[in-house]
């Protein structure tokens, strides 16, 4: 199965759909995708992961980068729809500790709009 990227905007952030396999062929594709996102001021991100089968290092190093970028740019980033196979793979890394994973995109989107522990509620 080919990686394919859908990418889906919404009020409250990007939600980019994954499917196939994301191995170190795919990740510029992955890569620069994002980084489109994110000069367009697309700061918060949702992945969906349903579909994504397979990843190998380089990819787990790729969503790795993606989560820091996007931090770092003062972003969000959520994931829902970990298959066994790639939630397997997060905790084996312990990158499944990083990523706030919902059950679905409604809640990860909802999740936008509550304001983290200790900080000031901002209007929108």
């Amino acid at each position: 199965m080919e990686f394919s990227a859908t990418i889906r905007h919404s009020p409250q952030a990007s939600l980019i759909e994954l499917r196939g396999r994301l191995t170190f062929f795919e990740v510029g594709v992955l890569r620069e995708n994002i980084s489109r996102l994110l000069a367009e001021g697309r700061k918060n991100l949702v992945l969906n992961l349903s579909g994504l089968h397979y990843l190998d290092s380089s990819g787990i190093g790729e969503l790795a980068r993606i989560y820091v970028t996007v931090l770092k740019g003062g972003g969000e980033m959520r994931v829902v729809g970990l298959s066994r196979n790639v939630q397997q793979v997060l905790k084996v890394t312990h990158l499944y500790e990083m990523f706030p994973e919902f059950p679905d995109e409604e809640a990860a989107l909802k999740s936008f709009y509550m304001a983290p522990v200790g900080k000031p509620t901002e209007t929108l």
